[in-house]
């Protein structure tokens, strides 16, 4: 395998999409970031990644046609072997077959597809926060909450392909529609969605000063908010937090998991004081007690690590297997 070994990565998420070109070291040649803006539709965001791809070839000094792969982690259920996105609420696609249709785009690149988190916690597990662990739980909180499971060494999917949705995991069955998963509490939508609420319910907050639109907070001023010391601000994130470790918590108690390793925008934004508060009230709730020794850390690889780990995933099923 040459140096030059060319593959693409993609972390397709809710908000934004990260492209890169990634040699056989696993070095970035060349990095692209576009808005992914669902709003107008698959079609759309097909033809703006394959433009992307086109963009990070060009900073890497790359022509298409030197790339072997392309790698690709979507937000959202994955049937991994069909290629098929099953169910996006955060894009609001079901059934939607990226590979194919990115494929083509390219004029017919090989496209593996994966969970955007299974993606990012494979990175991670290979040159990240969570290198070497033989067992590891990911949750990447930012647009929406995923999880990804490494067990064993490899990512694990599951009987149906899909395992490590924490975002979809109940916390109050008996709320409203809308209100009752991990996500629906502790993603940066729905944390900001709640401070835009109670600030129009006449709750001050600083972040009216801070933005012109309460409508649209993006990550880093909810943590400006936060670290100025932002009393709303600072407790509606700090019940999701909470709300994140009570989930996380039952999942290394089902799997007696000894790493955890959170990401994704919020986390990034927030820091170490989020992955604390995060940590402190996981290990609260675990079971036995000994499962408090569970360590917990901020991705090490932040918006590289989808970018990196489908890159990965690409090399190693249409590339070393060749």
């Amino acid at each position: 395998m040459s140096e030059r070994s060319l593959v693409i990565g993609v972390d397709l998420g809710g908000t934004n999409m990260q492209i890169g070109v990634v040699d056989a070291q696993n070095r970035v040649l060349g990095q692209e970031k576009r808005k992914t803006k669902a709003e107008q539709g698959a079609d759309a965001i097909v033809d703006r990644l394959a433009r992307g791809i086109a963009k990070a070839c060009e900073i890497a000094g790359a022509s298409l046609g030197e790339v072997r792969a392309v790698g690709i982690g979507a937000p959202g259920a994955i049937d991994y072997a069909q290629g098929v996105v099953i169910e996006a609420p955060n894009l609001g696609w079901r059934d939607f077959p990226l590979a194919e249709r990115l494929s083509a785009a390219l004029g017919g690149r090989p496209v593996l597809l994966d969970n955007d988190v299974n993606v990012a916690v494979y990175g991670e597990n290979k040159l990240g926060a969570g290198k070497d662990a033989r067992d590891l739980l990911g949750v990447w909180v930012g647009t929406g909450v995923g999880g990804g499971l490494v067990l064993n060494g490899s990512l694990y999917y599951g009987g149906f392909g899909t395992a490590g949705e924490i975002g979809q995991m109940i916390l109050f069955p008996r709320a409203a529609l809308g209100h009752r998963t991990v996500e629906e509490s502790c993603s940066r939508k729905n944390v900001v969605a709640r401070i835009s609420r109670l600030a129009a319910a006449q709750h001050r907050t600083m972040l009216s000063e801070l933005t012109e639109d309460m409508e649209d907070i993006g990550a880093g001023t909810v943590a400006k908010a936060y670290e100025m010391g932002d009393d709303l601000t600072r407790r509606v994130v700090n019940e999701a937090a909470d709300l994140l470790g009570d989930a996380i918590g039952s999942c290394v108690t089902l799997l007696a998991l000894p790493r955890v390793i959170l990401g994704g925008g919020l986390t990034e934004a927030l820091g170490q004081p989020f992955v604390e508060r995060v940590a402190t009230a996981a290990r609260a709730v675990v079971f036995p007690t000994r499962l408090r020794a569970v360590e917990f850390a901020a991705t090490t690889l932040e918006d590289r690590a989808g970018l990196l780990g489908a890159a990965l995933l690409a090399r190693e099923k249409f590339v070393s297997a060749a």
